[in-house]
């Protein structure tokens, strides 16, 4: 769709996030369009090494997550804008112009639900705790991967259970996942 347009030119196509910034560092694109799960590397890493290797290549998250907590993820990594993939194709479009002439770009329904929802309601580490609890492991088994004692981490998965309003941690862990929090 994107070559149908007289003023876009797409100079690169990968298939996975490991592959983006290579293909970048050969063809210096001013745009990358990235999905926020590739195979190998998700796209908010991706768009991180962009900012910090590519800093003048602007980066447009294309996903079918369309949720407040990566959208607040998304700008956090550094993305010039976020759309929607079953939103028009016009809409996309519309989004690369406008991110190539220095503005942003975020789906209109999208960042009025980021609005209306606010922001996640964990702390890094609470979400880090929980990254490795959705996992499957044991108390212990967290505390050794994260290097915190078993205390600290039972301290932050209670909180990251009460702030979810959760019963257990898994559960805690899934909506963490769902809202775009983790």
């Amino acid at each position: 769709m994107l070559r149908l347009e007289p003023d876009l030119d797409v100079v690169a196509e990968v298939g996975t996030g490991t592959e983006v910034l290579p293909a970048a560092r050969r063809t210096s694109p001013d745009i990358a369009l990235l999905d926020l799960q590739m195979p190998d590397r998700d796209g908010l890493t991706v768009a991180a090494d962009l900012r910090r290797e590519l800093p003048g290549c602007r980066t447009i998250i294309c996903t079918t997550f369309s949720r407040p907590g990566y959208l607040a993820r998304a700008m956090s990594a550094g993305t010039a804008g976020f759309v929607v993939k079953d939103s028009p194709p016009e809409q996309l479009v519309d989004a690369i112009r406008r991110v190539y002439s220095g503005l942003r770009f975020v789906d209109p329904a999208l960042a009025a639900e980021a609005l209306a929802a606010g922001t996640s309601p964990l702390t890094e580490r609470e979400a880090d705790v929980l990254r490795a609890a959705a996992e499957g492991g044991m108390v212990a088994d967290i505390a050794r991967a994260l290097r915190l004692s078993q205390g600290t981490v039972r301290n932050h998965l209670s909180s990251a259970i009460g702030k979810t309003q959760a019963r257990t941690r898994a559960e805690a862990a899934r909506l963490a996942k769902a809202n775009g929090w983790l």
